[in-house]
C-alpha cells in the first residue's frame, strides 16, 4: 500500500474514458484549413530540376492560424494564431514551439490584420524582429475618460469584408525582449499595409493608402489612391512612386536591389489592367516592367490584372513570375527584367495546358515553382489526381455590326460551355446561364467556383455556358472601359448574343428551357434578361443584385463605381444631380420589373455594404405586388459574397431545386 503506487493506480482508473453523450457529425459546417509536406528530390547534377516527387505527407488541421511567414536563413516559422479569443504570435522551428506572446494580453493594438489588403508578416533579415500590421487602439493616448465621450463617434472603415478596420498601424516585435513598438512616422493622411522590410532591416516599404476625406471600399478595388513608402525606424518617411496612382503588391529581389509593384489609375473602372513597375532601390529611379495592354493580339499576352504572389523573383533576381488572366484562361508567364519580354511558362508545356485552363503561381523558391492547376473537369490540385465527367469547350464571340462598341470597335468576348461527357437520355437538354459579377472579372477555365454549380449540372442532366462579355478582364484595357456607360445594354446583349450562339453550336440544347444564374453585376444582369427578354428564360437566381442603381448611391461602400458604370466623372465632393440619377435608374433592371414572368430567386446577405440587400427587397416587392413567382432567402450574418458556409451550402441546395422545379 505505497502511497505513490495507490495514487498511480488511482490516476490510471480516473484517467479511463467514460461516454457522456453522443451525435453524429456528419456536417461540420465549418471552413478547414490543412497543410501538407511534399518532398521533391532534385537532380544531384542540376539542383533546378525535380527528379521524382514522394508521396506527399499526412494532412494536418491548421487551426486558428490568421497569418504565417518562414524566416530567411533557419527557416523558422512565425505563425498570428487565434484561440479563445485571444491572438497569440508563435515561433517553431525543428525542435517545436520556441516562444509565444499573447499580443491581446499586452494591450499595444486591437486585432492584427490578416486580410489581403492590408495584412503581412515579414522577418527581418536578423531573424530578431517581426514585422505586422494590427489596427491601432481607440484609447492609446486619449485616456479613458476621452473613449468614454467619443465612443458613439462614427469611425469609418474599409468597407466590405473589412469590417472594423479603420486605423492600421506597422507594428515591430522584437524576439530577443519580446517588446512590441508602433513604427511612427507614416503621413497621417494615409493607411499602411503590405508592409515589408527593406535591406538591412533599418527601414521598411510600404503601400499607403490615402483616406482623405473619407475611406471607400477597398476589396476588390485596384483603383484605389495609394502610394509606395519608405519608412526608417527614426521614423523618416517618404513617397518613392507617384502619388496620383494606385498601387499595390511590392516584391523585394533575392538581391535586395528593387522591388516590383503593380500600378494602375486611380477611380474609373474599379479593377482593371495593371502595369508592372520596377524601383531601383539604390537609385530611387522607377521604370516600367510591363505596360497595360489595351487590346491584346490573338494568343498573346493580354496584361496583369492580379496580385503577385508573395514570391515571385528568379533566384538571379533577373525575371520575375506571375500568373494573369489570358481571354477565358488564366496562364503563368515569366518577364525578363533585361528585355522586358513576357514568355508563357504555361503554353510551353502544350500537353498539361491542354489539360487545365488555370495556371495559379503559388510561390518561387530557388526557381523551383510550386503552380496550382485546375479546369472545369479537374479540381484545383498541384498533381492531377482526380477528373469530373465533364467536357468544356471555349466559344469566342464576335458581336454583329449593330451590337458593336463604336468607340472601341471591334471587340470580341468569349464563354465557355460546360457539359457532361456522357450520354444523356433526353433528347433535348436545358441550359443554364452562368454570368460573373464586377463586372471587371471574370470566368476562367479553373477548378473552383461556380464549378459546384456545374457538378450539380452534370448530376441534374443541364449544360451550363458561363460568360466572358465585354469589360470582363483578360481581354485588354480597351474591353474593360467599353462597358463604362453601357451597362445595362451592352453587357446584357453580350450575353443574349453568346447564349445564342451556345444554342446554334448544338442542337441537343432546348431553347425552351434556359435558365440565368449571377451574383452582384451577374446578379444585375440576371434580372435585366429576365426582364428584358420575359419570353426566353424559364427561370433566374441572383445572389446580392443590383436592381435599382439610383437608390443604392447613397448605401454603397464604393459610390464612385456607382458614378463611373453609368459613365459620369467622379469626386469625393461629389452632389448627385437628377441627371445622374436618371442615367442611374434607366440603366437598371427595376426599369424592367413588370414585364418579368420567370420565377426569381433572390439570395441576400444582411450584412452587404456593397450592394445593399434593399436592393433585392426592392425587386421581391415589385414582383410579389405583380403575383409574380419569387422566393427570398435572408442570411442576417452574411455578406456581399455570401461566403459562409452554412450560406453557401443553403444558397446551393436552394439554387439546385429552383431549377429542377422550373426547368
Amino acid at each position: 500500500m505505497e502511497p505513490s503506487l495507490v495514487t498511480g493506480l488511482y490516476g490510471e482508473v480516473s484517467g479511463l474514458p467514460a461516454p457522456v453523450s453522443a451525435h453524429s457529425d456528419l456536417v461540420r459546417g465549418s471552413r478547414l484549413r490543412y497543410s501538407q509536406q511534399w518532398t521533391l528530390i532534385a537532380d544531384s547534377n542540376h539542383h533546378k530540376s525535380i527528379r521524382t516527387v514522394l508521396l506527399p505527407g499526412p494532412c494536418a488541421p491548421v487551426a486558428g492560424e490568421l497569418v504565417s511567414a518562414i524566416s530567411p536563413i533557419r527557416g523558422q516559422r512565425a505563425v498570428v494564431r487565434e484561440t479563445s479569443g485571444h491572438q497569440l504570435l508563435e515561433i517553431w522551428n525543428h525542435h517545436g514551439l520556441r516562444k509565444c506572446l499573447n499580443l491581446t494580453a499586452l494591450k499595444k493594438h486591437g486585432r492584427v490584420y490578416e486580410d489581403v489588403q492590408f495584412g503581412c508578416l515579414s522577418w527581418s533579415e536578423c531573424e530578431k524582429k517581426l514585422l505586422y500590421v494590427a489596427e491601432k487602439n481607440k484609447n492609446t493616448h486619449d485616456g479613458e475618460s476621452a473613449w468614454r465621450k467619443d465612443r458613439s463617434v462614427y469611425c469609418e472603415d474599409w468597407g466590405e469584408a473589412l469590417n472594423n478596420k479603420s486605423v492600421p498601424v506597422i507594428f515591430v516585435l522584437n524576439l530577443q525582449n519580446g517588446s512590441v513598438s508602433e513604427l511612427q512616422g507614416v503621413p497621417p493622411d494615409v493607411s499602411p499595409g503590405q508592409a515589408l522590410w527593406a535591406p538591412g532591416s533599418q527601414s521598411v516599404v510600404f503601400v499607403g493608402w490615402y483616406h482623405e476625406p473619407f475611406r471607400l471600399g477597398l476589396r476588390f478595388c485596384s483603383n484605389r489612391r495609394s502610394a509606395i513608402f519608405k519608412l526608417d525606424l527614426d521614423g523618416n518617411c517618404e513617397c518613392v512612386s507617384g502619388s496620383d496612382l494606385s498601387v499595390s503588391c511590392p516584391r523585394l529581389s533575392p538581391d535586395g536591389s528593387t522591388i516590383v509593384y503593380l500600378q494602375g489609375r486611380v477611380f474609373g473602372p474599379h479593377n482593371q489592367c495593371l502595369s508592372l513597375q520596377q524601383l531601383d532601390l539604390r537609385s530611387r529611379k522607377t521604370s516600367t516592367l510591363l505596360e497595360v495592354v489595351n487590346r491584346p493580339l490573338t494568343g498573346e499576352f493580354a496584361g496583369v490584372y492580379e496580385a503577385l504572389p508573395p514570391c515571385c523573383w528568379s533566384a538571379d533576381s533577373q525575371r520575375v513570375v506571375f500568373s494573369s488572366a489570358r481571354r477565358n484562361w488564366k496562364d503563368l508567364y515569366m518577364v525578363d527584367r533585361q528585355s522586358n519580354k513576357v514568355t508563357s511558362l504555361s503554353d510551353s508545356l502544350p500537353d498539361l495546358s491542354k489539360v487545365f485552363g488555370s495556371w495559379k503561381l503559388l510561390t518561387v523558391q530557388k526557381d523551383l515553382m510550386v503552380v496550382c492547376c485546375s479546369s472545369p473537369n479537374t479540381p484545383p490540385t498541384l498533381q492531377p489526381i482526380m477528373t469530373f465527367d465533364l467536357h468544356w469547350t471555349v466559344l469566342d464571340v464576335t458581336p454583329p455590326p449593330e451590337e458593336d462598341n463604336t468607340h472601341y470597335s471591334g471587340l470580341d468576348f468569349g464563354a465557355v460551355l460546360v457539359k457532361p461527357t456522357r450520354r444523356l437520355h433526353e433528347t433535348k437538354i436545358p441550359l443554364v446561364v452562368f454570368i460573373h459579377g464586377g463586372p471587371h472579372s471574370q470566368f476562367q477555365l479553373s477548378g473552383t467556383a461556380p464549378q459546384l454549380d456545374w457538378l450539380s449540372s452534370a448530376s441534374l442532366c443541364l449544360w451550363d455556358v458561363s460568360l466572358n462579355y465585354r469589360g470582363s478582364t483578360g481581354f485588354g484595357q480597351d474591353s474593360i472601359l467599353s462597358l463604362i456607360g453601357n451597362i445595362g445594354t451592352q453587357d446584357v446583349k453580350d450575353v443574349q448574343r453568346a447564349v445564342l450562339t451556345a444554342l446554334q453550336s448544338d442542337i441537343t440544347l432546348d431553347p425552351k428551357r434556359l435558365a440565368v444564374i449571377g451574383g452582384s453585376h451577374g446578379g444585375f444582369l440576371s434580372c435585366h434578361l429576365v426582364g428584358q427578354y420575359p419570353e426566353f428564360y424559364r427561370a433566374c437566381a441572383a445572389r446580392n443584385p443590383v436592381i435599382n442603381a439610383a437608390t443604392l448611391l447613397g448605401t454603397s461602400d464604393i459610390v464612385d463605381w456607382r458614378y463611373s458604370s453609368v459613365g459620369l466623372q467622379y469626386s469625393y465632393d461629389q452632389i448627385p444631380t437628377a441627371e445622374a440619377l436618371t442615367a442611374m435608374l434607366e440603366k437598371s433592371p427595376i426599369t424592367h420589373a413588370a414585364q418579368i414572368k420567370a420565377p426569381v430567386l433572390l439570395m441576400l446577405g444582411g450584412k452587404d455594404r456593397r450592394v445593399s440587400p434593399h436592393q433585392g427587397l426592392e425587386l421581391y416587392k415589385a414582383l410579389k405586388s405583380r403575383a409574380s413567382p419569387v422566393r427570398l432567402l435572408w442570411f442576417p450574418e452574411d455578406g456581399h459574397s455570401l461566403s459562409r458556409v452554412d450560406t453557401q451550402a443553403d444558397c446551393f441546395l436552394n439554387t439546385v431545386l429552383w431549377l429542377h422545379q422550373h426547368l
